[in-house]
């Protein structure tokens, strides 16, 4: 059933009913953005609980002004930021300042593996970088924006953003070459039927 489908003033009503019938369409779709901004199950479960928390607590403030799953999805993101701020300090920030910034091939390699993959290596990326990432590339936020939000200035958002990308190209790259991995002594390549795997060792082999 679609939101649009759904009167909106029945989960305005504040009651044990409103809640269940609101979290029950709403959470499913809002776990989503917590695991992308998690570390790992836990924490979006943390995230999940405390976000719906809020959104109890301020349902009776919304307006109107604008759709409600977008209130919602505001009140996810603005808790798993609260997250952020409160974990950073316990968090070890890795000196990836050695490592090789890549080039514009982002969209290609993404599209080689599974939306599952990806999310597994966003929540590997240090808070502060998977923050950052998630914010610009999925949420569209500007710099600007994400250093208000975080307390930080923009050129340190666009070298985490810059780093975060580094980093998963990485690990794309590494799933990749594992995927394709094949025992050259052992492969006779027949011309013309094995040129895909023959491609996409190049491919590898390039980046």
């Amino acid at each position: 059933m679609s939101t649009t489908a759904i009167n909106t003033d029945l989960y305005l009503q504040n009651n044990n009913t409103s809640k269940d019938l609101l979290y029950r369409h709403f959470a499913p779709k809002m776990y989503g953005i917590c695991l992308r901004f998690a570390g790992n199950q836990m924490e979006a479960d943390d995230i999940l609980q405390e976000g719906f928390i809020k959104i109890f607590t301020k349902i009776k403030d919304f307006r109107n002004e604008g759709s409600l799953e977008g209130w919602i999805r505001r009140t996810i993101i603005n808790t798993a930021i609260n997250y952020y701020r409160r974990n950073l300090k316990y968090t070890r920030m890795n000196n990836l300042d050695d490592l090789e910034i890549t080039d514009n091939r982002d969209a290609d390699i993404y599209s080689r593996i599974s939306r599952e993959e990806l999310l597994d290596m966003i929540q590997e990326l240090p808070i502060g970088y998977r923050t950052v990432f998630n914010l610009n590339v999925i949420e569209g936020y500007t710099h600007k924006e994400i250093g208000a939000m975080l307390n930080i200035s923009d050129n340190t958002s666009k070298s985490q953003l810059t780093r975060a990308r580094t980093v998963l190209m990485r690990k794309v790259k590494n799933l990749l070459k594992e995927k394709v991995k094949v025992p050259y002594e052992n492969l006779t390549v027949i011309r013309g039927e094995n040129k895909t795997i023959s491609n996409e060792i190049e491919y590898l082999q390039a980046v």
